[in-house]
Formats: structure tokens, C-alpha cells, sequence
């Protein structure tokens, strides 16, 4: 390599360098806020979108861009106030709770983890896709699980409760009596 080579080269490194330094520290200036964009669309449009464009991050990241089940939405973005010095959540009826870590809510809930949760007052409040801790007839103590279907019967309404982390649902039918809270938020 030739010494007008090993120059240039040695440019091209600084250069990258200080390009790097100023973009990390216009990023540290910014303002503490942030902010999440959602695309929004249906399903159908979004899979014809991807099997014609062969949209590149369905593509790399293997997305189905299929629904998934999710928790309802309890807490409204104007009933939380983010202060210089606290959070404030106005929710009624808000109780902590702590897991044991069996691994059968992981990735959502593990060790260390701690949750808000809520009473819920009828089985209105009990939604497919909430996180919530119910009494067990097969097991000792009080399990969390998510509600992955919901029906009524000749006893009336129960739901179907799934660890997210387990193959196979959990046993039997889970009756309103036995719900004792439902997770509003998961606090790492």
C-alpha cells in the first residue's frame, strides 16, 4: 500500500468517526420525550401489499403481520401524567403484585417483574387477550395466565386460560368467581 493510500484511508476513518460523534451527540441533546408511531391497516391490506411488494421488513423479520391476542386497553393516555420528578397513573381500585417465576408467562412476565392490577367489578371486564390472576381447581395458589377464549355454558360464562409460554391450554373452565384481579400494566 502506497503512502498516499494509507493517507486517505486514515481521512476516511476520522472523517467516520467525528460523523459518528456528532450524530450520537445530537441524539444525547434531544428531549427526554418520545413517541411511537403505529401503521395502521387491516390485515388483508397489508398481506396484499406484502405478497406484491415483497415488503422488505415482512421479508427479513419473517412477519405474518397477523393479529395477535392483546390485553384490553384500561389505562388512557389522559389518565397518565409523566412529571419531571413521578409518574402518575389515576386508576381505581389499583393493587401491586409480584410473580413467582414459573416461566409460563415468559417473555411478558419474569423474574423480577412487578404488575398494577385491577379487581374486576362483572365479567364485562374480563376481555380475550387480559393477563389475568385466577384461583385454580387443579393447582395450589393463584395462577396468571392470559383469557384465550371466552363462552358461556350450562354453568354459565367461564373463560379458557393459556400460559403464553405453554403448548396446551390450562385445564378446565375458569369462572368469573375464580378471577381475583386482571393486569393493567407490567412494570420491568
Amino acid at each position: 500500500m502506497s503512502i498516499k493510500s494509507i493517507f486517505f484511508l486514515a481521512i476516511g476513518m476520522i472523517l467516520g468517526i467525528l460523523i459518528s460523534i456528532v450524530a450520537f451527540s445530537a441524539q444525547s441533546n434531544s428531549p427526554s420525550v418520545s413517541s411511537t408511531t403505529y401503521i395502521v391497516a387491516n390485515a388483508n391490506t397489508v398481506r396484499e401489499e406484502a405478497s406484491e411488494n415483497e415488503h422488505f421488513v415482512t421479508k427479513i423479520l419473517g412477519m405474518t403481520n397477523e393479529e395477535q391476542v392483546s390485553p384490553y386497553n384500561w389505562i388512557g393516555e389522559h389518565e397518565i401524567s409523566v412529571l419531571k420528578d413521578k409518574i402518575v397513573i389515576d386508576l381505581e381500585n389499583a393493587v401491586w403484585s409480584k410473580f413467582t417465576d414459573t416461566n409460563s408467562m415468559d417473555p411478558v412476565i419474569d423474574k423480577g417483574a412487578n404488575a398494577i392490577q385491577i379487581i374486576p367489578k362483572d365479567i364485562s371486564d374480563i376481555h380475550v387477550g387480559d393477563i389475568v390472576s385466577y384461583d385454580s381447581k387443579y393447582s395450589d395458589g393463584i395462577i396468571i395466565h392470559r383469557v384465550i377464549e371466552i363462552g358461556y355454558d350450562t354453568e354459565g360464562w367461564y373463560c379458557i386460560m393459556k400460559g403464553d409460554n405453554n403448548k396446551k391450554q390450562d385445564p378446565g373452565k375458569v369462572r368469573f368467581d375464580q378471577i381475583k384481579r386482571i393486569t393493567v400494566a407490567i412494570i420491568y
